[in-house]
Formats: structure tokens, sequence, C-alpha cells
């Protein structure tokens, strides 16, 4: 029987007006892969933050112990002096800065005092193959998607010796086939002797490679099971999350189809840096009223870059096509034309570009929509109010009040005010990038409710996922879209995940 490398006993944490962690009880075997589940707020990234120092000792009741005995980090740097590493759900790289300078920050390869540029390199290179991202290690983060940063944070983890490697959310960004490249990493991790402890609501990860799962729910453990003794199905995962059983994952279709009211055509972007580079080719694209059409794509494939470029040309250059709107042809120069013309694009990167996270709920939600909240400039305070507690009750965004800072929200409940922000602007067409990224299965069906009755109202919904079986239970509709391209659209009585599979690798001649 392996031996006990982790015990975290009574961990209790508190903050004001809530209590995130009451008496939490962990304990994680050497040489394992251990599950955390819950829903968003149930305490998971606080009781990480616990262990490795983001929230130091003395903030916190309870006591942790490694193999080695009493753990009373102060800080980050003392955990990882133990060999902890844990990588955030929210990315904390810097964009100026090349991915190989990301990756050894603070932790220098350095020759007679001096930064070996060559051996930063060479370890770079054969980090960033681990973790199968094909990408020059010079490449600026910001010129990366936020998929490919994800990698490259496992990758600064891994160049440090690691013991324990923490993960919030590692996939959520990802796609099929990159996830499932993330997991057989872990896996090999695991051969090696380390031990991983992942975050994760995707429940079909977390029975493929996990040997033990521990289930938190309101701050509280529920359960621990060791999946080598007891067999466990998703379902009781959820009923353990949710406390309730969860029969349907996605919500019924309530809208009628009508006529095309939004359409793009002969579209095609260039790079904003690289102006040679072609990121879009002649794509053709079309929704109706009251239908959910969705882009299906692989890391890489162009699907956020297309919905941007439309959105006010938020990304790209050289950029040509017509966009028509209820058969009008509409010229979008900027993001407030955009909305102005009915449209909004929630965007997977909602820490860059979704939020401000230093403001308050109620701000961020008013956001986008300032007019509809003000009269002669000066904006109805009363009325924001009673529209952001409306939003938080509706999209059950857990916080103890309105004017809770939205950085120290969960990453789901983070999620939850990007789209209460762009359902407020009440939009004609909306594009949700990624919406469900990071959320729970509990708060995925409220938001696919939410999706289901926007379009039954007639609003046209485009959905970019990187999961497969979202975008087959959620659409009516699925365009794929490989290097640029528009490679096939299936409607829904066609879907399947091989059929969508074929038409994402699949290259289509572009016509001179």
């Amino acid at each position: 029987m392996a031996e006990v490398l982790l015990e975290m006993k009574q961990i209790t944490k508190e903050f004001p007006g809530v209590k995130a962690l009451d008496n939490v009880n962990l304990i994680v075997k050497q040489g394992e892969i251990h599950a955390l589940c819950g829903e968003n707020g149930a305490g998971k990234s606080t009781l990480m933050k616990v262990l490795s120092g983001v929230y130091p000792f003395g903030t916190y009741n309870g006591e942790i112990f490694l193999s080695r005995g009493t753990c009373q980090f102060k800080d980050l740097k003392q955990s990882e002096a133990e060999g902890i590493v844990i990588i955030h759900q929210e990315l904390a790289l810097i964009p100026e800065l090349s991915i190989a300078e990301n990756i050894f920050l603070g932790n220098e390869r350095k020759r007679f005092g001096v930064i070996d540029w060559d051996a930063t390199a060479k370890e770079t290179k054969s980090l960033l193959k681990k973790v199968n991202l094909d990408e020059p290690h010079d490449s600026l983060i910001k010129h990366i998607g936020v998929g490919k940063q994800q990698l490259v944070e496992i990758a600064k983890a891994l160049a440090k010796k690691v013991k324990l490697l923490i993960l919030d959310e590692p996939t959520a960004s990802l796609n099929e086939t990159d996830s499932d490249n993330l997991l057989n990493l872990l896996v090999e991790l695991k051969e090696q002797g380390i031990t991983s402890i992942i975050i994760s609501h995707k429940l079909n990860e977390i029975r493929q490679v996990a040997d033990a799962v521990t289930i938190l729910r309101d701050g509280k453990t529920i359960e621990t099971y060791d999946l080598e003794e007891k067999e466990i199905n998703e379902d009781d995962i959820i009923k353990g999350m949710v406390g309730r059983s969860l029969t349907n994952r996605y919500p019924p279709s309530k809208s009628e189809i009508g006529s095309t009211i939004f359409s793009v055509e002969k579209w095609n972007v260039y790079h904003p840096v690289q102006r040679e580079r072609q990121i879009i080719m002649d794509a053709d694209f079309h929704v109706r009223r009251g239908e959910i059409v969705g882009l299906a794509g692989l890391m890489g494939a162009g699907r956020t870059e297309f919905a941007m470029s439309i959105f006010g040309k938020a990304y790209g250059t050289q950029i040509t096509g017509t966009i028509k709107k209820d058969g009008k042809v509409i010229d979008l120069q900027s993001v407030s034309e955009a909305i102005k013309q009915g449209l909004a694009y929630a965007t997977e990167d909602r820490k860059s570009y979704g939020l401000v996270l230093m403001n308050d709920i109620k701000e961020n939600i008013s956001l986008a929509s300032l007019n509809k909240l003000s009269s002669r400039a000066i904006i109805d305070e009363q009325n924001e109010v009673r529209v952001a507690e409306e939003f938080k009750r509706k999209l059950h965004i857990k916080a103890p009040t309105i004017l809770q800072e939205t950085g120290k929200l969960s990453g789901g409940n983070q999620q939850k005010v990007v789209l209460s922000k762009w359902i407020f602007s009440d939009p004609d067409v909306l594009f949700l990038d990624e919406p469900t990224r990071g959320i729970d299965v509990g708060a995925k069906y409220e938001i696919y409710t939410i999706i289901r009755e926007l379009a039954a109202t007639g609003k046209a919904i485009v959905l970019i996922s990187s999961e497969l079986p979202e975008l087959m239970g959620m659409c009516d509709r699925v365009y794929a879209m490989n290097k640029g391209q528009i490679t096939g659209e299936l409607a829904k009585d066609e879907l399947s995940q091989e059929r969508l599979m074929k038409l994402m690798t699949k290259t289509r001649e572009v016509s001179p």
C-alpha cells in the first residue's frame, strides 16, 4: 500500500461574510493522481491555495502534513522549495515576454551568474515537446492563444523539481486531443513518481486517469473514493457535487428557427503582427433567428480569431469580406459599432478581456450597457443595483454581495458575470467563446438553460466550444474549422464526434 504523501486536517478558511472551507480533510498518497471535485465555490481552489502558501499559515485553521512532517508555508516560495507546484486556473504569464522567459522566470538557468540563453532555449524546446506544444521558444506570450498559454504554464511547472503537482482546471481551455495528450503526460509523470492533484469539472477525464477522488460541497468534505477499490460512475460524482441526481445534461430546445439574421461572406483575416500570415481564408457563415450554431475545431483552427475579427475587427489586419444583418450590408469598424448593431462577444479569456477584475460584480455587469442605465450621462445607481441583483440570482453567482470584487470570485462565477454583462446588452447575435470553460456540471446546466431561453426569444447564438459533446447537445447546426478554413457544416441529425473530427482535420482547397 502506497504511503501517504500529504494530509490536510480540519482546514477552515474564512473570508468576510463567507466560510470558504469548513473542517476540510484531504489525504493524498505518494505517486497517485488525486482528483478534487465540486461545484464552483465549493472550496477546491481555496484549499489548494492554502496548501501552496498563497493563503499563508496563520490565515487559516488546521494542519498540513507532508511525508517529512508538519508544514507551515508562508508563501509560494516555501512550498515550491518542498516540491509543491501549483498551476492556477487563471494563468500567470507575462504577455510581453517569450515562452522561454516565462518558463524560467524566477528559476533562471545561469552560468557564472549570467543567464545562459543557450541552455534556456534547449530546455524550453524539450519541455514544449513534453507538453506537445509546437511553438517557437522565442514566441511572445501575447501572440499565442489561451490554450497554448495553458501548456506553457504546465511546462513552467515541469521546469521545477516538482514532487506534488497541483493543476486547477488544466484542460479547461484545451480541445479533446490536447486534453488527452495532457492526461497521458500526467500518467507518465506518475510513472516517474510525481504525485498530482487535479481539479477538473470534466468527469470523463477524472474517471480516465484518477486513482482517487475527493468531493467538496459548500466548503465541506463530502466523500473520498479510492477508485482502485470501488468503481464509480459520473452520476455518483455529480450527486456528491450537487447533492442531487442530474438526469439530463442538456435542456430541451424550445426555439423555433426563423430566417437568416446574420451572415458573413468571403471573410479573410491576416495576423496582427505577422502581416503576411493569413489566419482566416474565404469563410462563409450564417446564423438564423432562434438558432444555436456551433464552431468546432482543434487548437489553432481559427475559431476565436474568426469571431473576434467579426466583432468590430477586435482581431487581425487586412480584413476583407461582407457582413450582412437582416439582409443588409453593415460595416463594423469598432467594438462599439458592433454592440450598437446588436452583436455581443463573450470572450474565452475572461481575465484579460472579459472583466475588470478590480471592479465589483455590479460594475462589470453594467459595463457594456451603461447607456441603458443612464440619463444625461448620469448612471441610475438604484437601477444598476437592481439589474446586478437580478443577474446574481438568475445565474446563481456565488458571492456574499454584488459589491464583491470580481477578481476574488471563483473562475466559474467570473464566467457567469461575463455572461450577465453580455446578456444584459440584449444582443440580436451573441457569440459565446467557451462559455462553460472551468464551470461545474450543475452550473453548466444553468448556463445551457439560459442559452436555450435566449434562443427561444429569437436570439441567434454562436457557440464556440472545444467539447464536442457540448456542441452536439446544444447546437442546431455546427460548422467545422481547420487552419483558418470552414471545412464543412453538419445539421443536428447528422452530428457525431467522428464526423466532426473528420471535418476538423480536413483541408479545403481555396479557389483562386
